[in-house]
């Protein structure tokens, strides 16, 4: 079953995380060892595959408590790849399907937090929209100033050949920006109003000649 037509479940367990950003389409990979979340991976395996990344409201660091505020609006993803380690650890790569909003949370489950969420809001979330009239040259020269001012290494190549939408959803989820500029960017209305966020969010933080104050992940 594609990613594109996959289905998607009416509760999702929540993995909250601060300054951490998936987009439909997008791959995030993560290093899973809290045993509450280890068991997420595990109950997610045994069922759709398919879990909630979402940003907690004001947090800092990695530890979110369980009655934390969310933001209400994240992104699902399925899990494409997973590797366990010998001591219990997960490293997994999620694949981003689709934003949902978050309707109402229910009672821990294995220690983890999940909620019923809609859909409804984003149902162009699955299907792709590659040519977003960018820009390339400016986005090449503002990428190298913050490059360089942030000390990220950048795959040049990857960078002028990838598809418009690929490429903004990539860059916005690597990019050290901060918790409030990464879920601007995930809550855009149309991958076009995001890419215009993202060349603006780049711009000002050249301008302000260093890193937005976020976490690279």
């Amino acid at each position: 079953m594609s990613l594109h037509t996959h289905p998607l479940p009416a509760t999702l367990p929540l993995f909250p995380l601060n300054g951490v950003l998936l987009l439909p389409r997008g791959e995030l990979p993560l290093h899973v060892f809290e045993p509450r979340y280890v068991a997420m991976i595990d109950d997610a395996l045994r069922a759709d595959r398919v879990i909630g990344i979402i940003q907690p409201r004001g947090a800092s660091g990695e530890t979110v408590g369980d009655t934390a505020p969310l933001f209400t609006v994240g992104c699902a993803g399925k899990i494409t790849s997973l590797n366990e380690t010998d001591d219990g650890r997960y490293f997994v790569t999620l694949t981003g399907l689709s934003r949902f909003g978050l309707a109402q949370e229910m009672p821990l489950h294995n220690g983890y937090r999940h909620a019923a969420v809609d859909w409804s809001p984003y149902a162009k979330d699955r299907d792709p929209a590659n040519h977003l009239d960018l820009d390339r040259a400016r986005l090449r020269t503002l990428l190298g100033s913050y490059f360089e001012q942030n000390e990220i290494a950048c795959d040049w190549e990857y960078v002028d050949s990838a598809p418009d939408e690929k490429l903004i959803t990539c860059l916005s989820m690597i990019c050290p920006f901060d918790t409030a500029e990464k879920q601007a960017l995930l809550e855009a209305p149309c991958c076009n109003v995001r890419a215009a966020q993202f060349m603006t969010m780049l711009e000002m933080a050249v301008k302000a000649g260093g890193c937005c104050g976020g976490h690279c992940h």
